[in-house]
């Protein structure tokens, strides 16, 4: 998908987020059967599901919902990797050993039934899934925030700064954070995507948001009922709706992270 065509996606779909919910008010426990299972029309674009809902409004209510707390995830991922990995590469000797053993040990673990095993303890909520998607994906940070702190702790300006009598933290204030800042926010964009599929399964398996809150793995889910009957829409639009957003951010994540570093880009291209 190429990044013009990627940034018009995400721009359309953004506003589609932003415009359609305050327009088009949507109950979440309507029931009209007398419009179930229509196929995609001029009055429904992409057809009603089982009981008559509208699949493009609940389309944009679910990618709603669901970027909101993959956005809120990813942060909270974030945080916890960036703190290991600060924590990590500025001690160093047995604090940094300590550490990424418990990242090993974390990473050992199946993300996705350590996910599960989370989510049950609670009841589906934003926050259980917040939670288990925070707790479970935090790792990758850690390394690489790790990995550019070691980096960074043998740049001239830093041993500079070290033999100049700067304190820890005015170290890692001054001279560690502005440099790790953009690493961090290109992790944090590429696991939005891996944080709504995460949602997106838990949903799926009944365990991430409620089943009455527009979703899209709960929709995904309810379309499953109606393949049995040859209505192949309520199961296809919403998979579009995370196919799309997750594809296109993957892209521009790409280009943000050949910027970044265009050693690595014309590396790869050799």
């Amino acid at each position: 998908m190429p990044v013009r065509l990627s940034l018009a996606a995400l721009a359309v779909l953004a506003l589609a987020v932003v415009l359609v919910p305050p327009i088009v008010q949507l109950d979440q426990s309507l029931v009209d059967l007398r419009a179930a299972g229509q196929p995609p029309s001029l009055s429904h674009l992409f057809g009603t599901d089982e009981v008559g809902r509208d699949l493009l409004v609940r389309s944009i209510y679910g990618l709603r919902v669901s970027f909101l707390v993959g956005l809120v995830a990813a942060l909270v991922s974030m945080v916890i990797g960036g703190l290991v990995g600060l924590a990590a590469g500025s001690l160093g000797g047995l604090a940094d050993r300590l550490l990424m053993r418990v990242v090993d040990g974390f990473n050992a673990l199946p993300h996705l039934l350590f996910g599960i095993f989370i989510v049950a303890l609670f009841a589906p909520s934003p926050v259980a899934v917040v939670v288990s998607v925070g707790v479970t994906h935090w790792t990758t940070a850690a390394r690489i925030v790790r990995s550019e702190v070691l980096s960074l702790r043998s740049r001239p300006f830093v041993e500079a700064a070290i033999s100049g009598g700067a304190s820890r933290t005015r170290v890692v204030r001054r001279h560690l954070l502005p440099h790790l800042f953009p690493h961090l926010l290109l992790a944090t964009v590429l696991m939005v995507p891996h944080a709504i599929w995460h949602e997106t399964a838990l949903s799926f398996l009944g365990l991430g948001l409620p089943p009455h809150l527009a979703s899209l793995g709960n929709m995904i889910s309810d379309g499953q009922r109606s393949l049995l009957t040859g209505a192949w829409w309520p199961s296809l639009v919403p998979g579009l709706f995370i196919l799309v957003p997750t594809l296109a951010v993957a892209v521009l994540a790409q280009r943000l992270r050949d910027r970044l570093n265009p050693r690595q880009r014309s590396e790869l291209e050799l």
